[in-house]
């Protein structure tokens, strides 16, 4: 016996943890919209000042923009083999899902 076993002798297949990764972003993604619904009807719900514009406006483009870096993510991740995850790109999920903690926050309090 080999001290050494490689991806084939463990009986995986490389090519899943891409595929995972890429179920985990739709994940995300779904929750993030269901979030930015929730978040948006509560929003508009109240008499429509412009503040609650302004704030269901800032809710829509965040989530927006995380919709924007996560199908460029499952789309790098079709490549073979898939790039790693920039630093900005993966700076600016995390910027946008804070942002999006942060008007939950604001709107449950």
């Amino acid at each position: 016996m080999t001290a050494h076993r490689g991806a084939a002798a463990d009986g995986r297949d490389a090519g899943l943890q891409p595929e995972r990764t890429r179920l985990a972003w739709r994940r995300t993604t779904l929750s993030c919209s269901v979030a930015a619904v929730l978040a948006l009807r509560q929003v508009l719900h109240g008499a429509g000042s412009a503040v609650e514009v302004t704030g269901a406006a800032g809710i829509a483009l965040l989530w927006l923009a995380f919709l924007g870096l996560a199908h460029r993510r499952m789309r790098a991740l079709a490549a073979d083999p898939p790039p790693p995850l920039a630093p900005r790109a993966a700076l600016a999920a995390v910027l946008c899902t804070l942002a999006l903690a942060l008007a939950a926050v604001t709107l449950v309090v």
